[in-house]
C-alpha cells in the first residue's frame, strides 16, 4: 500500500472507531450495526458478553443502555493502528467508560484496552473483531447523596449485570 493510501486508511479507521464510540453514547443502533461487518464477527467484551453477530451485540447493548436513566460516555484514544494488507488492519485503543444510572443511583467507571481487527469491504473499513481487556473499574451507589457500596478492581464482573430493565 502506498504511504498516502496507508495514511488515508488509518484516518478512516480512526473515524470508524469515533463513530462507534459516539453511537454507543447516542444509543444509535443503526450506526452501531453499520460499524461492524455483516455476517460473523468476534465481539468479546468479557463479563458483558461474547457475540458472533453485530445484531446480537446491538440487541444486548440496547437492552442494557437504551433507557433514559442510563447516561453513558465512551472515550477512546492512544490508537496504535497497523495496516497489515490493503483489506486488513489491526489496532489497539485505550478506553475510558463512564455510566450513571439515575434510576439505580449508581456510577460505574471503567478503563482498559480494545484490541480490534478491521476488514475493508467495498471500500469501507468495518470492525471484524474486537476484544476488551479491562484494566480498572470503580462502581458505587450515591443514594441520598451519600457514596456507598464502593467496589474497586480490574472489572465490574459480578458487580454489575447487563441486559436487565433496571440497567
Amino acid at each position: 500500500m502506498e504511504p498516502v493510501q496507508k495514511l488515508l486508511a488509518i484516518e478512516a479507521i480512526r473515524q470508524l472507531k469515533a463513530r462507534y464510540l459516539n453511537a454507543c453514547d447516542l444509543k444509535d443502533a443503526a450506526t452501531l450495526l453499520d460499524c461492524f461487518k455483516a455476517g460473523q464477527v468476534e465481539i468479546s467484551y468479557g463479563h458483558v458478553g461474547e457475540f458472533e453477530s453485530r445484531e446480537a451485540f446491538v440487541e444486548l447493548f440496547l437492552l442494557a443502555a437504551g433507557h433514559e436513566h442510563i447516561l453513558d460516555m465512551h472515550q477512546g484514544g492512544n490508537a496504535e493502528i497497523e495496516i497489515v494488507t490493503d483489506d486488513l488492519a489491526r489496532a489497539r485503543w485505550n478506553f475510558d467508560y463512564r455510566n450513571i444510572n439515575t434510576q439505580g443511583q449508581t456510577i460505574t467507571l471503567a478503563s482498559g484496552l480494545y484490541d480490534d481487527e478491521y476488514h475493508q469491504i467495498d471500500g469501507q473499513w468495518k470492525i471484524a473483531k474486537t476484544l476488551v481487556r479491562y484494566g480498572t473499574a470503580l462502581h458505587f451507589n450515591y443514594e441520598d447523596g451519600e457514596v456507598g457500596r464502593l467496589f474497586a478492581g480490574r472489572s465490574v464482573a459480578g458487580v454489575v449485570q447487563y441486559g436487565s430493565e433496571e440497567d
